[in-house]
């Protein structure tokens, strides 16, 4: 190809030429696939699920309520509402509203999307609340008063950025946003950690913590803990390299403490969180004697002084990895994942023969996955935990540490049948030897090859677990074909180092485990080329273009949604500066070839195997990863003569979709798109 971009015009996101090109593949695709007379079946049938009364309701404690944020036939936008622990055990529960998307879009004629809410304790009546454009990733914030159930007039309020925002006290949050130039860093994120008061410009906030040019992002914090109330500066490097700073207690009022940011000595690319007097510490490299994977307990005051003699909360194997931490008030829940299935451990400090007693968190099928849900910890040991699996809805349990999860508080409802459906997981053999697990769900009894579907991503320490869908149920399973899931490496299934073995100019190890898989299958009659579709989104987009150019005779169908294409140019939009680190540096001459060689949009061949065909899924509004990557490739693939269809939703941001409505269509498409092309016969 060309060092010059004949498709660069289809960066402009909102130009007129680009969304006139947009529109006549849109009507393209809409036409090829939503004629189909199965489409608008579907499309309800998933429509129906995503709506369905008895999805779990997943909250957040805050004081004495439960909060939630539900999308509905209802409340298209969404409804954030609370309730309490006894109305919430109940089967249908009484809540109260809080804030109505819907009627606020419709009041200010914009497109609200949920972003988050942060609500300061401990009497949690103030909250900050973030608001996206029809999905972006850029917010605006404003103060919210929980009583009176309203904006608060001249409260904090901040414009459209990619703003981090926290309390300090009633009258002061840490904030990051756009100042200015010289703020924002090359990806979008903001540089500098400023404490601003109630009452004053945003623009005089007081600067407290500045980062480097070349830095990915700065934040702040606030530690409420009783008895250990403090400050902290994050300074992320890259995406995998950042520094913790604990600030110097604030001085008389108008008198500057003179002591500085104090950095605390973990290493750069080590995970490190701070809770009461204790300092967890997750390296992903060897460190004090420990191995990368491990899970260190320091006291926090001991380690300030010098001191490096940890508690060795986990340590991995070749099967077990870390997969995760809370805290209760007086107990640490540590969730591992043993051949990417989950088990849970409940710990206490000051007891036990080397200061921790670990009791085993029962209840955790085989081939699943429980996460825990929700804690409070500066108040109790209470905590919530939710199972599930590919064929197992999911279970909500509440627990009190360290005595387990015994109450079930809500079931998920099963939402596609499953009988004569299974599980099974399979390790197959890539090209260095490695095993790369990976679960297949489908019929039990079936005698030959079927359609199959699988799916991966492959990068940012992104595991892929067991998990119920009701959309793949219904969309899939019900209709007759398999479902593959594949752990490749790049993800976490086995700790940092699975991550590590893709990283940059070893980036191909990920695509050679996702075509060892797809062999795999082949090999065991699961599936033939011919019936073999694959999905993946955002860096799993990448994974998908990769195969399409690298691998195509191994694959009947291609899908991606919202996909990373360009690898020379991916560091000059958006946020894409951000993911230097996991890929490598097009700018850089060691970087690169390799970039080259697995950028798809660089490898479109006209000769070779022919390649399947491809569905480009995307968002105008997704300010992460730029539409402009599957505008150009579905345009340099159309010049080379292959097949592509390309949808494109003016909103919806990175997920692709802001509501049930656009979900249901565009899961329409996909699965109408793989449907027809892996089962030609039927």
């Amino acid at each position: 190809m060309s060092d010059e971009d004949p498709y660069l015009w289809l960066e402009e996101i909102t130009g007129e030429a680009a969304l006139s090109w947009v529109r006549e593949r849109n009507e393209e695709t809409v036409s090829a696939l939503a004629s189909d007379p199965g489409f608008k079946v579907l499309e309800s049938e998933v429509r129906e699920a995503l709506d369905d009364d008895g999805r779990i309701p997943y909250t957040t404690r805050r004081g004495r309520h439960l909060y939630n944020f539900r999308q509905d036939a209802d409340h298209v936008r969404g409804l954030w509402r609370r309730t309490s622990l006894e109305e919430y055990r109940k089967e249908r529960p009484d809540w109260e509203p809080v804030l109505d998307l819907d009627a606020l879009a419709e009041a200010e004629g914009e497109k609200w999307a949920w972003a988050g809410s942060a609500v300061l304790g401990p009497d949690h009546r103030h909250a900050l609340v973030m608001l996206s454009r029809d999905g972006a990733d850029a917010c605006v914030v404003r103060e919210f008063d929980l009583e009176e159930l309203e904006f608060v007039e001249g409260g904090f309020e901040v414009a459209e950025a990619r703003t981090q925002i926290g309390w300090i006290d009633r009258d002061r949050v840490w904030i990051g946003t756009d100042f200015g130039p010289g703020s924002m860093s090359v990806s979008g994120y903001p540089l500098q950690v400023r404490r601003w008061r109630r009452g004053t410009p945003l623009a005089e906030a007081e600067l407290v913590y500045e980062g480097r040019p070349a830095d990915m992002t700065v934040t702040g914090s606030h530690d409420d803990t009783p008895g250990f109330e403090r400050d902290f500066v994050h300074r992320q490097i890259d995406f995998w390299n950042g520094e913790l700073f604990l600030l110097p207690a604030e001085g008389t009022e108008g008198t500057p403490d003179p002591a500085g940011p104090e950095k605390i000595e973990v290493p750069d690319d080590a995970g490190a969180s701070v809770h009461r007097e204790w300092l967890l510490v997750a390296p992903k490299s060897p460190w004090l004697g420990h191995v990368a994977g491990s899970l260190l307990a320091f006291d926090f005051e001991a380690f300030r002084a010098g001191e490096r003699e940890a508690a060795v909360l986990f340590t991995p194997d070749e099967h077990t990895a870390l997969a995760g931490w809370s805290w209760t008030r007086h107990h640490l829940i540590l969730t591992t994942s043993a051949d990417v299935s989950s088990r849970l451990e409940i710990l206490t400090p000051g007891t036990g023969p080397d200061g921790w007693s670990r009791t085993p968190l029962s209840g955790v099928p085989p081939l699943s996955t429980a996460s825990v849900t929700g804690t409070d910890p500066d108040v109790s040991d209470e905590f919530f935990l939710n199972v599930s699996g590919h064929l197992q809805p999911s279970t909500l349990y509440r627990g009190t540490a360290p005595a387990g999860a015994d109450e079930t508080v809500k079931q998920g409802p099963a939402l596609f049948d499953t009988a004569g459906l299974t599980v099974r997981q399979y390790f197959a053999p890539s090209a260095d030897g490695t095993r790369v697990p990976y679960f297949v769900v489908g019929p039990e009894d079936r005698t030959g090859p079927g359609p199959t579907l699988l799916y991966g991503y492959g990068g940012f320490e992104i595991s892929m677990v067991p998990g119920y869908s009701a959309v793949t149920g219904r969309a899939w399973l019900a209709r007759g074909g398999t479902y593959v899931v594949a752990g490749i490496r790049g993800g976490h299934e086995y700790g940092p180092d699975w991550h590590k073995a893709a990283l940059g100019a070893n980036r191909v190890r990920a695509y050679e485990d996702f075509a060892a898989v797809a062999r795999d299958l082949i090999a065991r009659d699961v599936t033939t080329p011919a019936q073999l579709g694959i999905e993946g989104g955002s860096n799993g987009g990448l994974l998908m273009g990769a195969m399409l150019t690298r691998d195509p005779e191994l694959f009947g169908a291609v899908v991606a949604h919202v996909p990373l294409l360009d690898m020379l140019r991916f560091h000059k939009l958006l946020a894409g500066a951000s993911w230097i680190a996991e890929y490598g540096d097009p700018d850089s001459p060691a970087d690169r070839p390799h970039l080259e060689r697995i950028s798809p949009y660089h490898q479109v061949r006209t000769d070779g195997p022919p390649y399947p065909p491809l569905l480009l899924l995307t968002s105008t509004r997704d300010d992460r990863v730029h539409p402009g990557h599957a505008r150009k490739m579905a345009a340099r693939l159309r010049e080379s003569g292959h097949p592509v269809l390309f949808h494109e939703h003016l909103g919806g941001g990175h997920a692709g979709a802001t509501d049930h409505g656009q979900t249901a269509f565009n899961e329409a498409l996909v699965h109408t798109f793989l449907w027809e092309r892996l089962t030609p016969q039927r």
